[in-house]
């Protein structure tokens, strides 16, 4: 099973996961999420699979969000358009993203990611 992980290096949440990771021997395919972002059709899928409305997949408190305003844009943007908007910049991006065969994470939690894992650790 191929296990996605996809950071921002700078992030503190980021650096904690992955240390997580690390720490349980659980191999993991990383990506940069700001150099190489999820696609739309990445998105659509783990989305509709993670069963988490799409709000839980912005970064609330990044300055992207603010700045684009995105806030107010969910009552106005198609799902499809606020998706592309996602795909568009990495740092709109809840992180870390964690997406597993059968489950899709949105931030770090060990407790969840424990769960999703278990079994996975050597």
């Amino acid at each position: 099973m191929e296990i996605l992980f996809f950071q921002y290096p700078p992030c503190s949440t980021c650096r904690k996961a992955a240390q997580w990771l690390r720490d349980r021997h659980i191999e993991v395919t990383t990506r940069h999420i700001v150099e190489a972002p999820p696609s739309v059709e990445e998105l659509t899928e783990w989305i509709a699979r993670s069963g988490l409305p799409l709000q839980k997949f912005f970064n609330t408190s990044g300055q992207r969000y603010r700045e684009l305003n995105v806030k107010a844009r969910f009552s106005t943007d198609s799902p499809e358009e606020l998706v592309a908007l996602l795909a568009s910049d990495g740092m709109l991006i809840k992180r870390p993203l964690l997406v597993t065969d059968n489950r899709v994470l949105v931030g770090f939690n060990a407790q969840q990611w424990e769960e999703a894992l278990s079994g996975l650790s050597r």
